[in-house]
């Protein structure tokens, strides 16, 4: 195989092993975030205190999570980390926002703060390493 059929294969979208390491990444994602929001709606120290943070903190993990599984480029995995985290904070924002703890605002805000920062976890750890 060239290098530039490599490359071309490395990016593909068919490939199921980013397909998987998307899923796997999201679902998990979503898991804490429900969570984290079910938590925060009946404790009003999460609800106060932990949404934002702990939101971001969660699809930054999702961003790096998939970066790890996936092994593609940083560029690749910063974009597929700002998809994994914004999509796993904003269904957790939309239940959040069902359940009345959240003002419609924060889904924008929320889903795009989420994003960035699943985006810089699939970046920093994101990138193809050789294996010695």
């Amino acid at each position: 195989m060239t290098a530039p059929e490599a490359a071309t294969r490395s990016i593909s979208l068919d490939n199921p092993g980013h397909t998987s390491a998307f899923r796997e990444s999201l679902i998990v994602g979503v898991v804490l975030q429900l969570l984290m929001v079910i938590c925060g709606h009946w404790i009003e120290f999460i609800k106060l205190n932990v949404f934002a943070i702990g939101g971001m903190a969660i699809s930054l993990a999702a961003g790096v999570m998939y970066a790890r599984r996936a092994r593609v480029s940083r560029a690749r995995s910063a974009v597929q980390g700002a998809l994994v985290g914004g999509i796993c904070a904003l269904i957790g924002i939309v239940v959040s926002y069902a359940l009345g703890d959240v003002a419609a605002n924060i889904l924008v805000l929320g889903t795009l703060s989420s994003a960035v920062t699943g985006a810089i976890g699939g970046a920093v750890a994101g990138g193809t390493r050789s294996v010695a």
